[in-house]
């Protein structure tokens, strides 16, 4: 079957020890991704480059690995109960004095958990269509009165075919993630109040990204000199969402934004990454939250892997969807997310 595959697409010439050498029957940018997308859905990887004047084309199998959904579920319930309670204490109730007013929470932790699910899920789902193999996501519940989750990932299992498939798993998260924020942060601003400043003295204060500020004046107007927007959980949840978003879009190593940078520029995005640690360096001294990000970027990795596919660029459809991601980037990014 794999070897039928292979014949459809390519022209070998010759074979040793898992590559082929010779030429594709027609475009090889087309019919390198094609042959990929269909060996991968059969567990098989095909890195494939040029060698001299013509292309070679290597075999990497992946065993299938034992899936533990029930890690998954039981993730998922702890997060709902550690947001659920978040939720409760962003409503001004006390969930242990009356553990009824825990339900008071649901409208924080639904929201948060939806936005967060379904980003994952658009990583899962774009990674299923490539044949990538991808856990479910795994979401992190933390027992902290702010939010309540240091929110959810999946494990990508082999390695990432082509550019159009990097391009599409990197990207299709935040900005399923934004499109499912947006209409949250609408409802929950729209049930904001807008109170003195004097009232939230000592309070902690969020910073607002673009897309914020323009939906705040939608439904609200301009806010008069001496007033502030008291969010709404609904609201928090959305601005968690924004804030997420932009984080995974930070153009860094292997994040969502790094393989975006990756498929649009190549090598170029070492030049990127470097410039992006430096500029969070500088935005430590306002919030130091960058500083331990970067910390944690460091331990990751600041440089994005290569992919199996050194042939075929990135199509139209891909590009479209780099400077969508970018254009995301730019509006929901905070420089100074909490002060007080």
């Amino acid at each position: 079957m794999v070897e039928a595959i292979i014949d459809r697409y390519f022209n070998v010439i010759s074979y040793t020890d898992s590559s082929y050498i010779g030429y594709f029957r027609g475009d090889a940018e087309e019919l390198s991704r094609k042959m990929q997308d269909e060996l991968a859905r059969m567990d098989v990887y095909a890195a494939i480059d040029r060698v001299v004047d013509a292309y070679r084309v290597t075999l990497l199998h992946i065993p299938p690995q034992k899936k533990k959904i029930w890690v998954h579920f039981l993730l998922v319930f702890l997060t709902f109960i550690t947001t659920l309670y978040a939720g409760a204490l962003h409503a001004g109730v006390d969930p242990f004095k009356n553990p009824v007013d825990l339900l008071k929470g649901l409208p924080f932790s639904l929201s948060l958990m939806l936005i967060l699910g379904l980003h994952e899920m658009g990583h899962y789902l774009a990674s299923k269509r490539y044949g990538i193999k991808a856990t479910l996501p795994y979401f992190l519940p933390v027992p902290h009165p702010l939010i309540g989750t240091m929110g959810a990932f999946i494990k990508v299992k082999s390695p990432i075919t082509h550019k159009d498939a990097l391009m599409e798993i990197g990207s299709m998260g935040p900005i399923v993630g934004f499109f499912v924020a947006l209409p949250v942060s609408i409802i929950g601003i729209s049930l904001s109040k807008i109170v003195p400043v004097s009232s939230t003295a000592g309070h902690l204060k969020l910073g607002t990204p673009l897309v914020f500020n323009i939906l705040t004046h939608i439904v609200h107007g301009t806010v008069g000199k001496g007033y502030d927007i008291m969010l709404h959980p609904v609201a928090f949840a959305g601005w968690i969402g924004m804030f997420v978003t932009s984080l995974n879009l930070l153009p860094v190593g292997q994040l969502d934004g790094g393989h975006v940078s990756f498929a649009l520029f190549g090598e170029f995005h070492r030049v990127i990454s470097r410039i992006v640690f430096m500029v969070l360096l500088v935005l430590g001294f306002f919030w130091p939250g960058w500083w331990f990000w970067n910390f944690m970027l460091l331990l990751l990795g600041l440089y994005h892997p290569p992919i199996l596919n050194h042939v075929a660029p990135l199509s139209s459809k891909g590009k479209f969807l780099g400077f969508l991601s970018i254009f995301i980037f730019f509006i929901t990014f905070i420089p100074i997310p909490f002060s007080v």
